[in-house]
């Protein structure tokens, strides 16, 4: 009988730990910071004691520790550092955030002396100098969420509620270092449908004062974050963490450990078989559920791996991301025609109103799409790391059977060439909001070329594929087929040229290279198709010319710029603004590649009046005067001959590629 208690015991803490490494989530990366003003050289002492460092701190954490300080080396060579994790966080998930913690700091700070890494599950730090038992707060990282419903989040409620939790946190943050898991936790209401919750916690090696200090400081950066309208926020301290959200971010479950409690002597030793018994007959059928569930779940997951292929180990980071197919489907009405937004090559677009209320725009891949897993992979991976003001959000994303989905942010006025090239939409763009268009368009491709963790390069930059907001504000979307290019190339080649005609750069359309300055063409082509409301493919009878780019070449040349104007625009524009970006278009679409400014030059151009823009020379595809083709050979959305060799794609499946900085 003992035997087989035992037996079944194991077999129910196999299960139950089956059951947690299956449902372990993989660490989220926030931000490292490394010191430039103090460096080693590698291969020296130092070197090798900050590589012994770490080794120590990944391999001490144990049940036993979320917090460890060690120091490796001695006098000048000495290397002093620390790990903390988050005190509701699982210990295989804190085991497993710092070995991430340890990989990725030596990597992104290969000479430096001093460092700090923050995911959302640790923190990990080293340094020259000693620090333990120091309260600091430089450097420091501040995550926002600017999402949510405003009348909420600017409502009185709101900040109360805010308000009150980090009223007492700092407190409770500073007693729990007394404890063994030394973290606080609160929620307050913010009205009958939103809850805030908190969470505080210092290293444990601070005093109580300075631990209130660290809280209280971190907290009061919440001040500009909050009144931005930020429905979460963190900010990471090197001695101390501070985070917000609506909804229960962290695992507290309010109760202390359970503990053994002696029995009487009165009580007799049949009752005591009788609950052993009992228990052993629970732990056999709990271990038979939790192994039965575990069957089935596998084999649905293997069922679904047939279709799915698999995300690899990046799909926990995104799995507060993922949507079931049956939130999606209800979503959708069942994806009903009264639904349907949009239709392309990729598939379909519908509007859908999630469980909580909120709109958005459900993207379903049809099942003979080119994109495959993998791609549809990066695309998740790619946009779930952009947050720009002029890039459309990503809200969640589904992957059962054979669906790929993606659920962006719902942007009412829909694609920049439903009104464009509208007869009579086209009316509602006047000329202000069309520069605000196009300025607003530089700055999200700057974003994505200069200011985001990668280089990413569009390669469908094109007006379907630019939304607008309520307030006309333009946002680019369709962040297609992703691959990883080595960040030594400024450019990279492809067999495989997808995209759509007459925004592709002739070195692209050619020969599949494709850089930055092939976003830039795409560009300016969209420059010259917003002022005059004409499509790069349409023709122009009074030059005998069959694209846009010569037709604006030959007004550009003739000095009549203004007849490139849409005359839907009258007399209500200013003349200086309508030059420049004629002019910066015509720059753009230069055939060499070098001739076209960076993107990051053309924003300077659009917001400076006084800066000197170049001349621009003829432009590429260029028709000299050549007489229209006929219709029938016009069945090619290209702005230019369709007699070209190489291999492209006209299904408008977006394409992106992003070089890892």
């Amino acid at each position: 009988m003992i035997t087989k208690s035992k037996n079944n015991l194991k077999l129910f803490l196999f299960c139950t730990l089956v059951l947690t490494v299956t449902e372990t989530s993989a660490s989220v990366f926030n931000n490292v910071s490394c010191t430039s003003n103090h460096t080693f050289t590698p291969n020296t002492t130092f070197d090798a004691n900050l590589n012994t460092l770490l080794s120590y701190l990944s391999s001490n954490v144990t049940n036993n520790f979320r917090f460890f300080n060690t120091t490796s080396g001695e006098d000048s060579d000495t290397v002093y550092g620390l790990y903390m994790c988050r005190g509701d966080v699982p210990f295989a998930l804190c085991r497993e955030c710092v070995g991430f913690a340890t990989q990725t700091i030596a990597s992104s700070c290969p000479t430096s002396k001093e460092a700090v890494i923050w995911y959302n599950e640790c923190l990990l730090r080293y340094s020259y100098r000693f620090f333990f038992s120091r309260m600091e707060e430089w450097p420091r990282h501040q995550v926002n969420i600017p999402l949510g419903d405003p009348v909420v989040l600017h409502s009185s409620g709101f900040y109360d509620a805010l308000g009150s939790i980090f009223d007492e946190l700092p407190n409770q943050a500073a007693l729990a270092l007394k404890g063994s898991n030394p973290y606080a936790v609160k929620q307050e209401n913010a009205s009958a449908s939103i809850t805030v919750y908190g969470l505080a916690q210092c290293t444990p090696d601070l005093v109580a004062g300075d631990c209130r200090r660290c809280i209280a400081d971190a907290a009061a950066e919440f001040a500009g974050s909050c009144c931005g309208g930020s429905i979460g926020a963190s900010v990471l301290f090197p001695s101390c963490i501070v985070r917000y959200e609506t909804y229960p971010f962290y695992q507290h479950s309010g109760t202390s450990a359970p503990t053994m409690i002696k029995g009487s002597g009165n009580i007799r030793t049949e009752v005591i078989v009788i609950v052993v018994v009992l228990v052993a007959l629970l732990v056999i059928f709990l271990c038979i559920g939790y192994c039965g569930f575990i069957w089935i779940k596998g084999r649905k997951k293997r069922k679904a791996s047939d279709h799915r292929e698999n995300f690899g180990p990046e799909i926990s980071v995104l799995e507060s991301l993922e949507f079931d197919f049956a939130t999606i489907e209800a979503a959708t009405n069942k994806f009903s025609e009264e639904r349907r937004i949009g239709k392309g090559g990729y598939g379909e677009v519908y509007k859908g109103i999630l469980p909580n209320g909120e709109e958005v725009a459900v993207k379903r891949l049809s099942t003979n799409s080119r994109q495959g897993a993998e791609e549809f992979k990066n695309e998740v991976l790619l946009i779930a790391k952009l947050q720009h003001k002029n890039l459309v959000r990503l809200i969640g994303f589904c992957q059962e059977d054979r669906e790929k989905i993606l659920v962006y942010e719902n942007v009412p006025n829909k694609s920049l060439d439903h009104f464009l090239f509208d007869p009579q939409k086209r009316r509602v763009l006047t000329w202000s909001e069309r520069f605000k268009i196009i300025k607003g368009i530089a700055r999200g491709i700057l974003y994505l070329h200069e200011d985001s963790r990668l280089k990413i390069i569009h390669r469908d930059i094109k007006p379907s594929n630019v939304l607008l907001d309520n307030d006309i504000n333009p946002k680019i979307s369709d962040f297609g087929m992703a691959r990883m290019v080595d960040t030594n190339h400024i450019q990279g080649c492809t067999n495989r040229v997808v995209g759509t005609y007459g925004y592709m750069s002739p070195e692209y359309a050619m020969h599949g290279q494709f850089s930055d300055k092939s976003d830039v063409f795409s560009f300016g082509v969209m420059i010259l198709e917003i002022i005059s409301g004409k499509k790069n493919s349409c023709s122009f009878e009074s030059y005998r010319v069959d694209d846009l780019l010569s037709y604006a070449w030959n007004n550009w040349r003739d000095e009549s710029p203004f007849q490139l104007l849409d005359p839907t625009l009258e007399e209500s524009y200013c003349p200086n603004e309508v030059e420049k970006c004629m002019q910066i278009g015509l720059l753009c679409v230069q055939e060499n590649p070098d001739e076209r400014p960076k993107i990051g030059t053309i924003v300077s151009y659009l917001n400076n009046t006084s800066v000197q823009i170049p001349i621009p020379l003829e432009p590429a595809f260029f028709m000299h005067g050549r007489v229209r083709r006929h219709s029938t050979e016009h069945q090619s959305s290209s702005g230019y001959s369709t007699n070209h060799s190489f291999s492209s794609s006209v299904n408008k499946i977006s394409t992106t590629i992003f070089f890892p900085r």
